[in-house]
């Protein structure tokens, strides 16, 4: 199924419609991650430092507005069903992402939702405990914002580095720059992990 995605994805990256196509695979994503929108990020990315098209700005613009739609979707849906997100078994895999996100948000606030973007599962746990927990509306909308403006431009600069890379060799660009995208995400996990186990040894050491 990736794969031809992919393929059909590549075809009308030449196409007016490529730029609602990735609006709607980042709204999607947002609330039912069923397709990773990362991917046709960076592939657009791609052809546009290879090709010149399509218009680098407008898919990031257009990949912005739908995965903000999406997240306030699923905010929504967290404020609706706030009883039965408690109700979600700890042990399954839902249930430890919404945990985390919990433990996110206590340990940073509106900065969890900037962090939680760049993880997959883990951005929409976090939109739906914030709005399980009733968390500002305004301030869930500014903090989404930063957030979402950084990974479109993350995943489209990263596919943009690829194309320019290997201008002429499109699937070598995207590997290049999916590998770059990983690389990245990998660090912000890595950076993440060790906030937290500061945050757990200050914590103990005031404990004690």
């Amino acid at each position: 199924m990736f794969d031809g995605v992919m393929t059909l994805l590549g075809e009308l990256m030449g196409s007016p419609w490529i730029y609602l196509i990735i609006a709607g695979i980042s709204l999607v994503d947002a609330v039912v991650p069923v397709f990773p929108s990362e991917a046709p990020l960076i592939m657009a990315g791609v052809y546009a430092g290879s090709t010149g098209s399509p218009n680098l700005l407008l898919i990031m613009v257009c990949a912005g507005v739908g995965a903000m739609a999406g997240d306030h979707l699923a905010y929504g849906l967290g404020r609706v069903g706030a009883g039965r997100i408690e109700r979600i078994p700890p042990g399954t895999r839902r249930g430890r992402a919404i945990a985390g996100a919990k433990k996110l948000l206590d340990s940073r606030g509106g900065m969890a939702l900037v962090v939680g973007r760049f993880i997959p599962w883990g951005r929409i746990a976090t939109t739906v405990t914030f709005g399980a927990m009733r968390f500002s509306r305004p301030r869930f909308t500014m903090f989404d914002a930063i957030g979402v403006a950084a990974w479109a431009l993350h995943g489209t600069l990263m596919g943009y580095i690829g194309g320019h890379a290997f201008e002429k060799e499109p699937a070598k660009g995207l590997a290049f720059g999916l590998g770059l995208a990983v690389a990245a995400s990998l660090l912000i996990e890595l950076v993440r992990w060790i906030l937290a186990r500061r945050g757990g040894g200050r914590a103990t050491t005031e404990s004690a």
